[in-house]
């Protein structure tokens, strides 16, 4: 069973899966909530320290290229690793009893857990320092609110806006953007949120840990990534 899903995985460029490939056929032959292969997976180095989110599809990759273990928090409190196979196999004794927090992906043959950690068998290298600074991390900082109107929208309808213009010198800085609704960017244009008689919801700062992490740390099926992140590393990177 695992020699069909590695025979079709080992031509694919880790970090993606190709839709051609996958578990005992294809992934792309998966039926799982659209939700599913797109949650989230802490991602921990040789060391065990936590460097990274990526999305359970990445994730598998690695796991099926022998690159990434499972590290799984038990009923007791203690960790155990797992390989792709014991993984599975561990999976296959649990499929009559999932939780309502866990991730389930089911193939032509059989259905297999969403691991919420794996650790990379090789690779030492230690955490990025800082969070960058990017729109998605922006808009969770304001947690995608309008920093002029107090809206809370859809990414679509939100946009950044620099207090202080570029225009007059402003700096590309987190104390200097804000997350704004396309509306009040228009309104405010080129002036200062002062010239325009527009009040900020809150001044803006560079946070201390990253945003995106915190927002995913709100729900409960994450919550066995406190372990791998209380005192250590709050910069490293999380995706959407």
């Amino acid at each position: 069973m695992r020699g069909t899903y590695l025979a079709n995985h080992r031509a694919a460029k880790p970090p993606r899966m190709r839709k051609s490939s996958g578990l005992s056929g294809s992934l792309s032959v998966f039926q799982p909530p659209p939700s599913a292969l797109h949650t989230s997976v802490l991602v921990l180095n040789r060391l065990y320290m936590a460097i990274h989110v990526i999305g359970a599809r990445r994730a598998f990759a690695l796991l099926c290229r022998e690159l990434a273990e499972v590290v799984h928090l038990g009923d007791e409190g203690s960790f155990a690793n797992y390989t792709f196979e014991t993984w599975l196999g561990v999976s296959q004794e649990r499929v009559h009893f999932k939780q309502p927090d866990e991730d389930w992906i089911r193939s032509v043959n059989f259905e297999i857990q969403v691991p919420r950690v794996i650790r990379l068998l090789r690779y030492d290298r230690l955490p990025k320092q800082g969070v960058p600074l990017s729109r998605r991390n922006v808009l969770a900082r304001d947690d995608h609110q309008c920093q002029y109107c107090g809206r809370h929208l859809p990414l679509h309808q939100l946009s950044l806006d620099h207090v202080v213009p570029r225009s007059r010198g402003g700096p590309t800085t987190w104390e200097n953007i804000v997350c704004a609704c396309l509306a009040c960017n228009v309104k405010k244009g080129g002036r200062t949120p002062h010239e325009a008689r527009m009040k900020l919801v809150r001044h803006p700062t560079k946070p201390k840990r990253n945003p995106l992490l915190m927002l995913k740390l709100e729900n409960p099926k994450y919550k066995s990534w406190w372990n791998w992140l209380n005192g250590v590393c709050w910069e490293i990177g999380a995706r959407d």
